[in-house]
């Protein structure tokens, strides 16, 4: 069984890139669900009004879709976690990180059953969006590495443009989980009419508005920056390739703000917050991209040995006091 599970290199590299877009795409259709007012088509946890098929109505077959569709990205990330233990040459590092998809996973099915029988209470439904979006960290880290041989890449000596990079990251997580916010304290709660949902509401009548301003705010700074660290990249390096990570985010952050814009002055359709929700994972996972594509710092040297300070150090400690 073993031998037939086998995979060399580049067949599991395929194999984490399909997980990867099979973890983005199961956050589009999660967000379609909420947006569709079906989050609690089936109102039950695992069953769907205690049968194990849905009725055949709009609203539960969507939220059941997703799930099942949650069930189905399961057995993919069983599968590359399987298959990170069977892959020759067998990399320690690929196993354990293809290891944390299904767990998350599972992490995932439990809160998502917690949200649905709290009815959609805000800060489950922030979790589980917020839980996606750690698990891609892990799905893009898998992806990058299984791409990668250990060593292949030098490191980073530009410490400036690496760590520049890391606080767009920072930044843009922050604007998720202002998103998030935003979202929870607006209109489209999940549910029908009629349907009991919480909603943000610690400012009042105001929290949406202050909410949206929050999220807006962050997203301006993590634009202007975002531009600020393309500039510095291209100043050290020169010419940018069109697909360069920097340039990518940058043009998927302009269009977000035009997006958010004009849903906001249109009262936020369902239809534009989900194509918003869509475009925010995208950049997510360009921003996961271009961290990546930094590296690691190499190790500081000293101006007058040219030998890794640590290793100075080191020499230092061990020579005896004279």
């Amino acid at each position: 069984m073993r031998a037939r599970l086998t995979v060399n290199e580049r067949q599991f590299r395929l194999v984490s890139y399909v997980t990867l877009a099979a973890l983005t795409l199961i956050v589009f259709t999660g967000a379609a669900v909420r947006l569709s007012d079906s989050g609690l088509g089936c109102p039950t946890w695992p069953r769907c009004y205690g049968h194990i098929y849905p009725p055949v109505a709009l609203h539960p077959l969507i939220e059941f879709g997703n799930r099942a569709l949650s069930g189905f990205v399961g057995l993919i990330t069983i599968a590359v976690a399987v298959l990170g233990f069977t892959r020759k040459p067998f990399r320690k590092d690929l196993a354990w990180l293809s290891l944390s998809l299904p767990l998350g996973v599972v992490c995932q099915a439990v809160l998502g059953g917690f949200t649905v029988r709290e009815k959609l209470a805000p800060g489950f439904v922030m979790s589980h969006f917020l839980l996606s979006m750690v698990i891609i960290i892990f799905a893009v880290w898998l992806a990058w590495n299984a791409t990668h041989e250990p060593g292949a890449r030098p490191r980073n000596t530009d410490r400036l443009l690496v760590w520049s990079v890391r606080l767009l990251a920072v930044l843009c997580a922050l604007t998720l989980a202002a998103g998030t916010m935003a979202t929870a304290a607006g209109p489209h709660s999940g549910g029908l009419v009629g349907q009991h949902i919480k909603r943000l509401t610690f400012k009042g009548a105001d929290t949406l508005e202050w909410a949206v301003n929050q999220h807006a705010t962050i997203a301006a700074i993590f634009g202007v920056l975002t531009i600020l660290v393309w500039m510095l990249k291209r100043k050290r390096v020169g010419q940018l390739d069109p697909l360069e990570p920097l340039t990518v985010m940058g043009v998927l952050i302009a269009a977000q703000g035009l997006i958010g814009a004009v849903q906001y002055e249109l009262k936020l359709p369902g239809q534009m917050v989900w194509v918003h929700v869509v475009m925010a994972t995208l950049t997510w996972v360009v921003t996961l991209w271009a961290v990546a594509t930094e590296g690691c710092l190499a190790k500081r040297q000293s101006t007058d040995t040219g030998e890794p300070l640590d290793t100075i150090v080191t020499w230092k400690q061990s020579v005896p006091a004279a």
